[in-house]
């Protein structure tokens, strides 16, 4: 790492990162990611290569457009409960995230003199459903579970983690917990309905309030992802201070709800253009927004449109 790392909190460069990586390998590149799990394909060549050659194409927009990039490992179903449902053993887990960001560290080598900052993110999903907040833990329950994980990431090492698709605040506020116990920056990043509240019903401000509120060390920043822009950008007030804790967003391609999702069979990829319109307007009306990419069913066309308008 860097001597000095900059982070988008420090800064009103933009910050790009990914798309939706999980829809890219299974729509577009036809691999078997069981239970949405990116980081199974690694165990092969085949698949270790194409994640790598996703994540090249992304990099070599950011180089394009002269904007920062955030390297987001693909370790979103990377924690204990989920491998040994995949079908590996509880104690591949460090090997499993090893190898996911060792893949991240070469990729920076390769990209470090063309783009100016590239920070490495320790990605982690939740212990449930994405989507649903099943067999909800209590904080303390979180903390000890996520610490297995974000431990190994401290160990690596990686600049920051990003906790994405959290959809209620006790899991949340382990992972910040666990996060300040082995001293690593951490992002939290909501999912939303298409009323723009948690999947639990409680409202972003709500959420964002309680979790800085409850901690030592609150998150970096706050990110919303798995939700088109047109479900949560009439939540937000910008005169509001928890949104200013907000810093970007990864949006779905697609205006569809999570149920409408869950049960769709073919990619449905939106416009690319359109969505890039949508980013523009929301940056324009939070300048203090700087950290974008996808999420489900975007690709590099969506985030190259998204940079594109961004920068216009």
């Amino acid at each position: 790492m860097n001597m000095i790392t900059t982070f988008p909190t420090d800064s009103d460069e933009l910050f790009i990162t990914d798309g939706g990586l999980e829809t890219t390998l299974i729509f577009l590149q036809g691999f078997d990611l069981p239970f949405f799990a990116a980081f199974d394909i690694l165990k092969h060549e085949k698949g270790y290569e194409a994640i790598k050659e996703y994540y090249r194409r992304y990099l070599e927009i950011a180089k394009k457009y002269k904007t920062n990039f955030i390297l987001e490992s693909p370790t979103w179903r990377a924690n204990p409960d989920w491998i040994e449902r995949i079908g590996y053993f509880r104690h591949q887990l460090q090997e499993l995230n090893e190898k996911a960001v060792a893949l991240l560290h070469d990729l920076k080598a390769e990209f470090e003199n063309d783009i100016k900052t590239i920070l490495i993110s320790g990605c982690i999903g939740p212990r449930g459903d994405g989507y649903v907040p099943e067999n909800s833990m209590t904080i303390e329950e979180s903390e000890l579970y996520h610490a297995e994980q974000i431990k190994i990431f401290s160990q690596i090492p990686v600049d920051l983690i990003s906790a994405l698709t959290m959809n209620y605040i006790e899991e949340a506020i382990g992972i910040v917990k666990a996060a300040e116990k082995f001293n690593l920056p951490v992002v939290i990043s909501f999912t939303v309905e298409t009323d723009g509240k948690l999947p639990t019903g409680m409202h972003l401000k709500e959420a964002i309030e309680k979790i800085d509120n409850s901690v030592n060390i609150p998150p970096l920043y706050y990110m919303i992802n798995c939700a088109h822009p047109s479900h949560f950008g009439n939540q937000l007030n910008e005169n509001e201070n928890w949104v200013k804790r907000i810093k970007g967003f990864k949006a779905n391609a697609s205006c569809k709800s999570h149920a409408e999702l869950d049960e769709s069979t073919v990619l449905d990829r939106g416009e690319p253009t359109e969505l890039g319109k949508e980013y523009k307007k929301l940056k324009d009306l939070f300048p203090h927004f700087n950290v974008f990419g996808g999420c489900c069913g975007t690709d590099d066309e969506h985030v190259s449109e998204i940079v594109r308008h961004l920068k216009s």
